[in-house]
C-alpha cells in the first residue's frame, strides 16, 4: 500500500484590486444621482396643476392623466433605488460601477418626461 499523497492546496480566491477613484466617483455620482431621484419626486405633485383647464368646457383624458401622473411619481423613484442597489453590488463585487449612477439619472429623467408627456397629451391644446 502507497503512502497517502498529501492534499493538494487548497484553491486561493483572488479578489480584485480596490479601485479608489472608481469608488469616490460612484459615490458622488450616487449622490447627485439621489437629489435628482429627490427633485424630481419634489416636482411630480406639480404636474397635476396641468389639470387646471379641465371642465371647464374642456374634456381631458382623466384616465391617462392618472397614468401620466403615477409613472412621473413612482417611476423616478424605483429607477433610482434600482440604480443604488446595482451600483452596491458591484462595488461590492468590486467592478466598475460609476457608469450606473449616470444611465440611471438618465432613465429617471426619462421616465418623468415620459409620466409628463402623457400628462399633457391628455389635456386637448396644451403643450410643453
Amino acid at each position: 500500500m502507497s503512502p497517502p499523497s498529501p492534499a493538494a492546496p487548497a484553491a486561493v480566491q483572488v479578489r480584485r484590486p480596490l479601485r479608489t477613484w472608481d469608488l469616490v466617483l460612484s459615490i458622488v455620482l450616487l449622490l447627485l444621482t439621489a437629489g435628482l431621484g429627490l427633485l424630481l419626486l419634489v416636482m411630480s405633485p406639480f404636474l397635476v396643476m396641468a389639470s387646471d383647464p379641465c371642465g371647464s368646457g374642456v374634456q381631458c383624458d382623466l384616465d391617462q392623466m392618472g397614468v401620466g401622473f403615477g409613472i412621473a411619481l413612482l417611476g423616478p423613484v424605483l429607477v433610482v433605488v434600482a440604480g443604488i442597489v446595482v451600483t452596491v453590488v458591484l462595488l461590492v463585487l468590486r467592478r466598475l460601477a460609476f457608469w450606473v449612477p449616470l444611465v440611471t439619472s438618465a432613465l429617471a429623467a426619462g421616465v418623468f418626461v415620459l409620466g409628463l408627456a402623457l400628462i399633457i397629451g391628455a389635456v386637448p391644446g396644451a403643450t410643453f
